[in-house]
C-alpha cells in the first residue's frame, strides 16, 4: 500500500481570512469587521490534576478543566479597543466580545473554517503610541475568553480516510 501525501495546495494560507467582533454593550450589539487584523491566535490550556494509583509507581493525570487564552496584532489605526479600556477606567464596567476568525483559502481542499471566541476580555493594552523608526505601527493585544465554538470545520482531505 503506497503512503498517501498531502498536495501543498491544501495548506491554507494565514492571509485568507477575516476576523469579526462583536462587542456586547449595555446598548446593545456593535458587530465590527476588524480589517486591522494582522495575526489572531486563541488556544485552550488543560488544568490537570495528579492522580495517584494503587499498584503504580507513576500519577496519572486528570483533566479537570481548561483556561482560554489568545493574542491579535492589529494595525494602530483604530480606538475600538482603548474605548473598552477607557470605559472600564471610567465606570468599572467590563466589556465583553466575541470575535469570529474566518480560515478560507478557496485553493484548499480543506475549505473553510470559523471559530466563534466566546466572552473575549482583554487583559489589557495599548493606549497611545509613537515610534519614528516604524514604517507602520502595530500594536499587541492578549485576551481571555470563556468559551469557544467550532462553527464550520475544515474539510478532511483525501487519503485523511
Amino acid at each position: 500500500m503506497a503512503d498517501t501525501l498531502m498536495n501543498a495546495k491544501d495548506t491554507i494560507s494565514g492571509a485568507l481570512g477575516k476576523c469579526y467582533t462583536t462587542l456586547h454593550k449595555e446598548s446593545g450589539d456593535e458587530r465590527y469587521l476588524l480589517m486591522q487584523v494582522v495575526k489572531v491566535e486563541a488556544k485552550i490550556d488543560k488544568t490537570k490534576t495528579e492522580v495517584a494509583i494503587m499498584g503504580k509507581t507513576g500519577k496519572g493525570n486528570k483533566a479537570t478543566g481548561w483556561k482560554g487564552t489568545g493574542s491579535m496584532t492589529i494595525r494602530y489605526n483604530t480606538s475600538i479597543f482603548r474605548e473598552l479600556l477607557e470605559e472600564y477606567k471610567k465606570t468599572g464596567k467590563d466589556i465583553y466580545f466575541d470575535m469570529e476568525v474566518y480560515n478560507n483559502d478557496d485553493a484548499s481542499e480543506a475549505g473553510k473554517q470559523i471559530t466563534i471566541l466566546k466572552q473575549c476580555n482583554l487583559d489589557g493594552g495599548v493606549i497611545a503610541k509613537l515610534d519614528a523608526d516604524s514604517e507602520v505601527l502595530d500594536e499587541d493585544a492578549t485576551f481571555t475568553f470563556d468559551d469557544f465554538t467550532i462553527k464550520k470545520k475544515f474539510n478532511l482531505l483525501s487519503g485523511m480516510q
